[in-house]
């Protein structure tokens, strides 16, 4: 009887993995009552029956249900991570006695967790992290006295931290992270002295951390940030000698951060950035081992520690926009490791210690905004990692040095800086170097350097203006003869690349007659576009340089619209350079020979490659990411850097060009305008249908707000893979519309990490978006949320709807903010 009883049940648990839907019909017993142990993904004990089930990243769908959990009495490890399951977790996987490990991670789970999984007393390991579970923690999962691991994060679980976690002495890593957990944080957390992982992080959580955090003697990662705890740091904090990791970012703690947490000698991250800490940075750094240091957005004050110099495996430090004072010291150059160093906001005075061009892994150094002075150390210009440099907004004086050709971004603004400006910074924006009235250069805006040669002033004025006429008059006659009449042209055919007075251009090396004979007299054959502006031809300078070249025909020519265009385009581009807008090159606007000369983007317009299938999918979630960044930053400069402000007023996917890796540059400057601050700036309405601001139908008066606009509905057709223009028109009536489901069906689904870029983007283009201009964010907020470490915190895309973006309150941006 029991060996029929026990084939019965074999038998029973066969027919039920059949029935499951989880593997094909193909898999039959044969007649064998074993045979299904040998399927993949099970493993059976001695006796045939089903221990074990791991099917990872796996399809099931919505098969969850049909499980017989009966029928697996001595099932210990269930583990289903990935594979798209649907629905609510069935009441009867509490029937799972035996049950040690159970993982539902990364699935489409929904509805509350059940109460029957309380019954599940064996149980070590729950992980049910990136779902859609909904509803409170259940207080009866206390009676799971043996539970090691319990993981709850990524979903949409509310209510308060229940009591009766505590009675989980056992547990080791607790993490209920990215929910809508609210109410205090329970002092009782702080009796499990077994945890060594607590994560808590981007909640709602309020309250403050009690004395009893010192009990935790085995923690080695706490993560409270991105909720709203208040109080004070307790020096209690100083008996967790195991931490390695701290963060407290994002909150509201305030009061002095306490001296004691010198003791946690095995720190190697501290973030306590964006809360109220005042005091000074009065701990002891001395843990050798500590390698972020992150104070930052706080009310610090006093000066920088000395025994700064003990933290030498130091990497990030970053005590930006407090109120520390003092000079920068010595000591920080021992600090070999450094690779990014953040000062900037604070009231720091004396001069950069030189020995700081020793830190030879350094990438990124902010001194900006404080009122430090003497030289800029010439030892920086040897660093062959360093990439960002701001300095702007203090009173450094003497001359510029060269620095490394890895550097990127450079800002020396608002200084007292004087000399020559170095050849090296030619490519350099104006506003690199604006505000040192003693500056000179070849850079606009700056006044040309002359050499002395023992002679006066007065004398060289009488030379050189004589000369400078003549210049210039020599200048115009080449200019029309060459411009004018091709069959006057040179016949020689050695090119005159280089001949600065064949056509006016930034670098000196592309003549006119380079253009014609390398177009061939723009033969059609090197036409790569056509609009109604005229042509854009690809050309292959003698230089082997390849550029772009937008041509205006005679007709468009005399019609003065196109010319003023055109005009208005060089007037602009002329006014400013950044990484993120085209380079113009060159140009010739003599009345019957119109072009500009612009760098040469390989794969054309945003619109064609979306337009593009093959194109499309290789235009990538990260790759299209990093053009809607660049893009903002494009306009932030523009809007906020530029005197005056530059409005774009025709920001569409046609107007950002794409170069062979697939970053985009904002082009055609055509409808640009300078804004006059002491203007109404009331203008004829300009731009393309489909991306106007709604605004624009009853004023004429046109503002950072219309590129604001037209930014979010570029946004969202780079997520779309198409223009959003219908689903704008019905956004009233999607309620039920979720937001991975107007993504670009052409790509797969973003990964967990790319999908936070992806929410952050849709979040921020629905902003953009309203109708309201003074309720949409300025372009510097926008920019500095695409900066920002702070990563949205986010559900899976899918149960993220659009009728919740464009209702959100993340987005909704002080009046301050949006003027």
């Amino acid at each position: 009887m029991v060996v029929a009883a026990k084939s019965s049940a074999l038998e029973l648990e066969a027919k039920a993995l059949l029935e499951s839907g989880w593997w094909s019909s193909n898999y039959t017993t044969n007649g064998s009552s074993l045979s299904h142990c040998a399927w993949p993904y099970i493993l059976c004990n001695y006796g045939g029956s089903v221990v074990r089930i791991y099917k990872h990243d796996v399809y099931l769908g919505d098969k969850f249900r049909k499980f017989n959990f009966s029928s697996f009495p001595n099932l210990e490890r269930l583990s289903l991570c990935n594979t798209g399951l649907q629905g609510s977790i069935p009441p009867e996987i509490g029937t799972l006695s035996k049950l040690t490990i159970l993982s539902l991670s990364m699935n489409n789970l929904t509805g509350n967790l059940p109460l029957s999984l309380a019954n599940l007393t064996q149980l070590k390991s729950f992980h049910i992290s990136s779902n859609l579970i909904s509803g409170s923690i259940p207080k009866e999962l206390g009676n799971l006295k043996n539970l090691r691991y319990l993981f709850l994060s990524n979903n949409t679980l509310t209510g308060p931290i229940p009591s009766t976690l505590s009675l989980l002495t056992g547990l080791s890593h607790l993490d209920l992270s990215s929910n809508e957990i609210s109410g205090p944080l329970p002092s009782c957390l702080w009796h499990l002295t077994n945890l060594t992982n607590l994560s808590l992080h981007s909640n709602q959580i309020n309250g403050s951390i009690t004395t009893e955090i010192g009990n935790m003697k085995n923690l080695e990662e706490l993560y409270l940030s991105y909720n709203d705890i208040a109080g004070q740091i307790p020096i209690t904090i100083g008996h967790l000698t195991n931490l390695r990791i701290l963060s407290l970012a994002w909150n509201q703690i305030s009061g002095s951060i306490p001296a004691e947490i010198a003791n946690c000698s095995s720190l190697y991250n501290l973030t306590l950035s964006h809360n109220y800490l005042t005091g000074t940075i009065s701990f002891d750094m001395s843990n050798p081992y500590l390698i972020v240091l992150d104070l930052s957005y706080n009310n610090l004050s006093g000066l920088i520690p000395r025994t700064i110099n003990h933290l030498t495996a130091l990497e990030t430090l970053s005590l930006n926009w407090n109120q520390i004072s003092g000079s920068i010291p010595m000591e920080i150059t021992y600090c070999r490791s450094l690779k990014h160093l953040s000062l900037s906001h604070n009231y720091l005075t004396g001069n950069i210690p030189p020995p700081i061009g020793y830190l030879y892994v350094l990438n990124a150094i902010d001194l900006s905004h404080n009122n430090i002075s003497g030289d800029i150390p010439f030892e920086l210009g040897d660093l062959p990692s360093l990439e960002l440099l701001d300095f702007s907004y203090n009173n450094l004086a003497g001359n510029i040095p060269i620095f490394s050709i890895s550097i990127k971004e450079i800002n020396l603004s608002y200084n007292s800086l004087q000399g020559q400006i170095p050849n090296g910074y030619l490519n350099c924006t104006p506003y690199t170097f604006i505000g040192n009235k003693d500056l000179c250069g070849n850079i606009q805006g700056f006044r040309p350097c002359f050499s002395n040669n023992n002679k006066s002033f007065v004398h060289q004025i009488k030379i050189v203006a004589p000369l400078s006429f003549f210049f210039v008059f020599l200048l115009g006659c080449i200019f029309l003869s060459r411009c004018g009449d091709k069959k006057t042209k040179s016949d020689s055919s050695e090119p005159k690349n280089g001949d600065l007075f064949s056509i006016w251009n930034y670098d000196g090396k592309i003549a006119y007659e380079d253009i014609i004979k390398a177009t061939r007299d723009f033969d059609i054959s090197y036409c790569i576009g056509t609009g109604g502006y005229g042509s854009v031809y690809k050309v292959q300078l003698p230089s082997d340089k390849v550029v772009a070249i937008k041509k205006l025909h005679r007709l468009e020519a005399e019609n003065p619209t196109f010319d003023k265009s055109f005009k208005n385009e060089v007037k602009m581009l002329a006014e400013i350079r950044h990484r993120n807008i085209v380079k113009l090159l060159g140009y010739c606007l003599h009345n019957r020979c119109m072009f500009l000369i612009y760098e040469y983007m390989e794969r054309g317009s945003l619109f064609s490659v979306l337009s593009n299938d093959v194109e499309a999918v290789e235009f990538d979630w990260t790759k299209r990411m990093n053009v809607v960044k660049s893009t903002a930053h494009a306009l932030c400069y523009m809007h906020h850097e530029c005197v005056p402000a530059i409005v774009h007023r025709d920001i569409t996917s046609n107007n950002i060009l794409l170069n062979s890796e697939l970053e985009g540059s904002v082009s055609d400057f055509g409808m640009a305008k300078f804004l006059d601050p002491n203007s109404s700036n009331q203008t004829l309405v300009a731009g393309t249908y489909g991306y106007l601001a709604p605004e624009l139908a009853y004023t004429m008066a046109v503002t950072e707000k219309c590129d604001v606009y037209s930014f979010g509905v570029v946004a969202l057709e780079i997520l779309m893979g198409r223009h959003p223009g219908e689903l704008m028109t019905s956004l009233s009536t999607s309620q039920s519309v979720m937001l991975n489901e107007i993504l670009d069906q052409r790509l797969p689904p973003p990964n967990r990490l790319v999908a936070k870029d992806v929410f952050l983007v849709a979040a921020i283009s629905f902003a953009c978006l309203r109708n309201k201009p003074k309720s949409r964010p300025t372009m510097k907020w926008v920019s500095q949320e695409f900066l920002s470490h702070k990563k949205p915190v986010t559900n899976p895309l899918h149960s993220i709807s659009l009728w919740q973006l464009r209702n959100q309150e993340n987005y909704t941006i002080g009046e301050s903010e949006t003027q």
